[in-house]
């Protein structure tokens, strides 16, 4: 039993290790875009719509290199479990140029495509001279960014989440401080958001790939790598993964297109409500990017004894922590409603939102760390089937009969009851995943 305690307590103290520096990190990314969006904010109609239009495509472009990211972490860590570091270098200069190839690539595509793209998102003629000159600067920031991401990934496959939580946190600052200057001094405006954005994520490339080369975590020799079962099973991972990155844009349309039927204050609630929600679940998004690599290498050292633990232990840690943030967000749902807007309507709503979707939370948290957590074991499918459930049988139907039978009131209970079931369901299928994993050990 004391051994049992020593070694629960090193995997807890690992995870913290690995935890703290990401949501620093996330928290700095977090903050950087909501002051880029109020830069831009300030600069009229039609680069807020330009910026609308753009979005998108920008999330089709995440959904691209989260999935390579997330297929990094979980093959890199499993081969350093297995200690086969060389092959772990190898799959490192792999997806450095399968990405940023593949990125360039779709890049180019959206660029020549740009004004079909623009017809089917039924966007304004007076749109379209903008976005021809802002779009050659978005997507080289979007290629730089998509770079430095993958550069992320490497390190955190490692087991190095500090240098990827410190360098999220200069180049927010970096962008921050380049935005109005590239915006209104130099009086680029929308241009020069995309432009402050590559020189931020320029710099954090030029500092980071150093480090990971004197790390010795990549290498182009190739040689010896069979280079086609490599990407095979890279693409195995990174294909259900985009998917399921790209689960979430189109519920939220469907979210916010029934919520529309009960009025624009509504509407504005819903927006803020989640704005509030991605800020509370902090915590949740930093072990989502943690957990996979020690669950990689506890894989492929076959200790699945300790993976268990340290998912529990982290499971634990969520529900615990979305508490204390449910009690908050519920004794100050009142003033925190009128900080967050001052049209009264829009306020009521709020704190509706704000007294009932927290409690569910921790929850969502189980959910979103059972898609990280199954990815890092190779169950691909799995995850994006917990996506696709947790949205579309549980989130979306939830809603919609919540409104059917209180309105508004039940849109918010609708919520709650469909985290809590994507909860209960991803918890389930975790541990048949992680049973067949053993089973074939």
């Amino acid at each position: 039993m004391p051994s049992q305690i020593s070694q629960s307590d090193s995997l807890a103290k690992q995870l913290f290790s690995m935890t703290w520096p990401m949501m620093f990190g996330i928290l700095s990314l977090m903050s950087f875009q909501l002051v880029d969006s109020a830069f831009i904010g300030q600069l009229g109609i039609l680069p807020l719509a330009a910026q609308g239009f753009t979005l998108p495509i920008q999330m089709i472009v995440i959904g691209l290199q989260v999935g390579l990211g997330i297929a990094t972490t979980a093959i890199i860590s499993r081969a350093l479990g297995a200690e086969n570091r060389r092959y772990a270098k190898q799959l490192g200069g792999l997806i450095l140029v399968m990405g940023s190839v593949g990125i360039a690539f779709f890049s180019l595509v959206i660029w020549f495509c740009r004004h079909p793209i623009l017809a089917l998102l039924s966007a304004p003629e007076s749109v379209y001279p903008v976005i021809d000159a802002y779009w050659p600067h978005w997507l080289l920031s979007a290629w730089v960014g998509a770079l430095i991401y993958f550069y992320y990934s490497i390190c955190r496959s490692n087991g190095n989440t500090m240098l990827p939580g410190i360098m999220m946190i200069v180049t927010s600052v970096l962008n921050l401080v380049l935005d109005p200057i590239f915006i209104f001094t130099f009086d680029l405006g929308l241009n020069g958001a995309a432009m402050a954005t590559t020189v931020a994520f320029g710099l954090g490339v030029l500092i980071v790939a150093p480090q990971v080369a004197r790390k010795h975590w990549v290498t182009f020799d190739w040689q010896d790598l069979h280079i086609g079962k490599s990407l095979a099973s890279i693409g195995h991972i990174m294909g259900p993964a985009m998917i399921s990155q790209l689960l979430p844009p189109v519920s939220s349309v469907l979210a916010t297109k029934l919520i529309a039927g009960f009025g624009t204050a509504a509407v504005a609630s819903w927006a803020l409500g989640s704005r509030f929600e991605f800020f509370s679940i902090v915590a949740v998004l930093a072990l989502t990017m943690s957990m996979p690599p020690m669950v990689g290498r506890l894989l492929g050292a076959k200790k699945t004894d300790d993976i268990r633990q340290v998912v529990s232990i982290a499971c634990r840690f969520i529900l615990a922590f979305q508490l204390l943030v449910a009690i908050a967000t519920l004794l100050a749902s009142g003033p925190l409603s009128r900080l967050m807007t001052s049209e009264m309507e829009a306020s009521d709503i709020l704190q509706w939102h704000l007294l009932l979707v927290p409690v569910s939370l921790g929850a969502l948290g189980i959910c979103m760390l059972m898609v990280s957590v199954s990815n890092a074991l190779g169950k691909s499918y799995t995850a994006l089937t917990i996506s696709a459930l947790r949205l579309f049988a549980f989130f979306l139907p939830c809603l919609w009969i919540g409104s059917e039978l209180a309105g508004l009131t039940g849109i918010f209970m609708g919520v709650f009851v469909g985290n809590v079931l994507a909860g209960w369901c991803a918890w389930r299928m975790y541990l048949r995943a992680l049973a067949k994993v053993e089973a074939n050990l």
